[in-house]
C-alpha cells in the first residue's frame, strides 16, 4: 500500500513530465467564442456570461473565428489578492479577468490530442495582449 499522507514543502515535488497548476481563488469557467460572440458557463453549465462581461467583451475580440478555453475567473481586491467573496456576491468591476489554463478548440480544431507544449504556445498567441481581462495561466515544471 502506498503512502499518500500529504507532505509539507516550498515547492510542488515534480518530475519533468508533470506540470503543477495553481488553484486560483475564483469560479472555474469554460470560455466559448462563436464569431463575435462569446459565453461562459461553469462546471455544472450555469451561464456566467451576464455576470463577467468584462471577460465576455474582451473574448469576443480575439483574433480566432472560434475557440474554447478552460480557465477560471478571478477577482482581485484592493491589495492584488484574489477574492472568492468579491467575484461570488458581484463585487467585481475591471478588477476580474481569466486566468486561461487549456485551449480545448480552436477555429473548429480539437486542440485536445495536441502535444502540452504545442497547446500552451497556441494558447499564448490566442491570447495576446487584447484586453487585461484574460491572462495566459503560468505552470511550474
Amino acid at each position: 500500500m502506498v503512502d499518500h499522507a500529504p507532505v509539507a514543502r516550498l515547492r510542488p515535488a515534480l518530475s519533468a513530465d508533470q506540470v503543477h497548476k495553481i488553484k486560483h481563488d475564483g469560479f472555474r469557467v469554460v470560455a466559448r467564442k462563436d464569431g463575435g460572440r462569446a459565453r461562459l458557463h461553469s462546471r455544472p453549465r450555469n451561464d456566467l456570461t451576464c455576470r463577467l462581461t468584462l471577460i465576455v467583451e474582451a473574448l469576443a475580440w480575439l483574433r480566432s473565428r472560434s475557440c474554447i478555453i478552460d480557465g477560471e475567473a478571478v477577482c482581485c481586491d484592493d491589495n492584488g489578492m484574489a477574492s472568492f467573496d468579491r467575484i461570488r456576491y458581484g463585487r467585481h468591476d475591471e478588477r476580474v479577468f481569466l486566468y486561461a489554463f487549456d485551449l480545448i478548440e480552436l477555429d473548429g480544431e480539437d486542440m485536445r490530442r495536441e502535444p502540452f507544449e504545442t497547446s500552451k504556445a497556441t494558447l499564448a498567441s490566442v491570447l495576446t495582449p487584447t484586453s487585461a481581462a484574460h491572462r495566459n495561466c503560468q505552470n511550474s515544471r
